[in-house]
């Protein structure tokens, strides 16, 4: 188990307030040799069963994909995060995140992946009884059954404790009956287990049931025609008075919506990972063809334009993988320090991820158009190939776009970090009041002209950080003195705030990230990363510099808005790199190398 030695352990959202060590977070490169040789398995696996067959997957091939299943089963690969005594590998969090990492180039079948151990596997095993877990843990870890989680319903996607489905007590007292209509159910066609959610009489939220297909009453339409992940089984389900024995509800009466916005956080930072390896092979794939393909007498991976494109391609996926292992291992060893205290297992496993509640929802939405914009982009490297399907570019163009809403919109998860961080600041669980009027006392002292020594690495970088840590908590702590109780109607600065902060964490991220290589392999070893690291935050100043601008806007007028505006210029501005080289550089190491360098397998 790889733990971070830390003299004081970071809260989730504390990022924003606290500078972070190089030597306080843990990078991909510091994977034990037991975890790189998981995911370079991993990886053969979906070179030798997966890839070769992507077309029949999308053609609805289920006796292949369960077969595929069934095989991913045998290898352990269903089982990672299930104890070695229940039929599982008993890995750490961090290798689970690793492992959904490689299976992003799965295409559909990361969906059937994920849906089986995250959302189907995981309420069993935080939150079912020893009873539960010893019947049905086995089963789902060695793939003899195939799991589906049974959450939303027509009228209640983002809304999701709105249902209508219900659990009614049979008169024995011995079964509830459930009754009522799921959609977009993932692995729905041959799931043999369902976790379900369903209200019970007149109760405010669900309860949770553990549901076998054997006990009835369940029928389904016919697989969803789907813009993307088409080889990955959705349906609509039907529970019509099936038969559940009381002793299949999942923890207690009431406790369902709990159970379900825990186990979105687990998915979240999974689906964050989950990204990683469809854009490893975007990013692989484009720079082989652009190596082919030529114009006007030369590969047109010789064209500044094509450079570009692929190194930011590069940029943005080297970012999101920074912070999804730092976020990973933090909620590993929270985990551990609940462990170390007498807390049950799987209650800390549970804290372990809800402490880091916001930043499982900064990899989601980060990850997730990270994706969104190496599929465009390797489209777009392609040219008129792109869009043909003979090509890789447009199953993976179509197959991306659903990351965007699964596990949350990035609209609702960008409204639910914000809310999280006020939240947590309202309970004293984060000290932005104090941060935050500091920043506001800042705004009308005098500017420091305090000259950087700029021949460290990384100065100027981490003063510019430290700027765009004031600047959101300025937009931040105004926004809530002016909407006191009413900041969550403003969605349209929460969003902006949101964006400001997923910048911060990770443009943080990759900075720390190359720091701890520089320290341990020197600055030439990790000259590209260096690069990459002076080209995102700049890039992450300007973002943040037009949300900033946008929610100042619609916080403050006249002498206030000026002062706002000013505030901003100085904590966004930055002295200019040339970007340009930078990205070419980048892009000539990816073009010799033929492939995206910077990752374990």
């Amino acid at each position: 188990m790889n733990t971070v030695t830390n003299k004081k352990a970071i809260k989730g959202g504390e990022f924003l307030i606290r500078e972070t060590e190089a030597n306080d977070i843990f990078t991909p490169e510091e994977f034990s040799e037991e975890q790189v040789m998981m995911a370079q398995a991993t990886k053969d696996f979906i070179d030798q069963e997966i890839t070769p067959k992507a077309k029949e997957i999308d053609g609805h091939n289920w006796e292949l994909v369960e077969n595929i299943f069934d095989k991913a089963g045998e290898l352990g690969l269903l089982g990672i995060s299930v104890p070695e005594e229940l039929g599982g590998l008993g890995m750490s969090f961090n290798t689970s995140m690793l492992i959904a990492d490689v299976f992003g180039e799965a295409g559909s079948f990361s969906t059937t992946y994920g849906a089986h151990t995250g959302i189907g596997t995981l309420p069993i095993l935080y939150y079912g009884t020893q009873e539960q877990k010893d019947k049905y843990l086995p089963k789902l870890a060695t793939g003899e059954w195939a799991a589906a989680y049974a959450l939303t319903e027509p009228d209640a996607g983002s809304d999701a404790n709105s249902g209508k489905t219900k659990a009614v007590l049979s008169e024995d007292g011995k079964h509830y009956l459930i009754t009522g209509q799921k959609m977009w159910i993932s692995n729905a066609g041959f799931a043999e287990l369902f976790i379900v959610f369903a209200k019970i009489g007149d109760d405010k939220n669900y309860s949770s049931f553990i549901v076998e297909k054997s006990f009835g009453g369940i029928t389904m339409n016919e697989e969803e025609e789907k813009l993307g992940i088409k080889g990955s089984s959705t349906r609509q389900v039907f529970f019509n008075d099936c038969k559940v024995p009381v002793e299949n509800m999942l923890s207690e009466r009431g406790n369902g919506f709990k159970i379900a916005v825990n186990i979105l956080n687990i998915g979240r930072a999974k689906l964050g990972a989950g990204v990683l390896g469809g854009c490893r092979a975007v990013i692989n794939h484009s720079i082989r063809y652009s190596k082919e393909r030529k114009q006007f007498k030369q590969p047109i991976s010789n064209f500044g334009a094509i450079k570009q494109k692929l190194a930011q391609m590069a940029t943005k996926t080297y970012v999101i993988e920074s912070m999804c292992y730092r976020a990973g291992q933090n909620i590993e060893d929270h985990t551990d320090e609940l462990l170390a205290s007498g807390m049950d297992d799987a209650k800390a496993k549970l804290k372990g991820v809800e402490q880091f509640a916001i930043e499982c929802a900064i990899l989601k939405v980060f990850g997730s158009e990270v994706l969104d914009f190496v599929v465009d982009e390797g489209v777009q490297v392609y040219g008129g190939m792109g869009f043909s399907a003979d090509a890789p570019m447009e199953r993976a163009y179509r197959d991306a776009r659903i990351s965007r809403i699964y596990e949350g919109t990035n609209e609702i998860n960008r409204m639910l970090l914000v809310g999280m961080m006020i939240k947590r600041a309202m309970k004293g669980e984060l000290d932005i009041v104090s941060p935050a009027m500091d920043v506001a006392k800042e705004l009308t002292s005098v500017p420091s002209f305090e000259t950087l020594d700029t021949s460290v690495l990384f100065t100027t970088e981490k003063d510019i950080l430290k700027r765009l840590k004031k600047a959101a908590l300025m937009v931040a702590g105004r926004s809530v003195q002016v909407f006191e109780a009413k900041i969550n109607d403003q969605q349209e600065i929460l969003m902006n705030v949101a964006d400001m902060l997923i910048q911060i964490y990770a443009a943080e991220s990759a900075i720390l990230r190359t720091e701890k290589l520089v320290e341990e392999k020197g600055e030439a070893a990790a000259k590209q990363q260096i690069n990459i690291s002076k080209i995102f935050i700049r890039e992450a100043a300007e973002a943040v510099a037009v949300s900033g601008r946008e929610a100042i806007a619609g916080i403050a007028t006249g002498d206030e808005q000026r002062v706002m505006l000013m505030g901003l210029k100085r904590f966004t501005k930055y002295e200019l790199e040339n970007v340009h080289a930078l990205r070419r550089e980048l892009a000539d190491e990816l073009i010799e190398k033929e492939a995206y360098p910077f990752f374990v397998v």
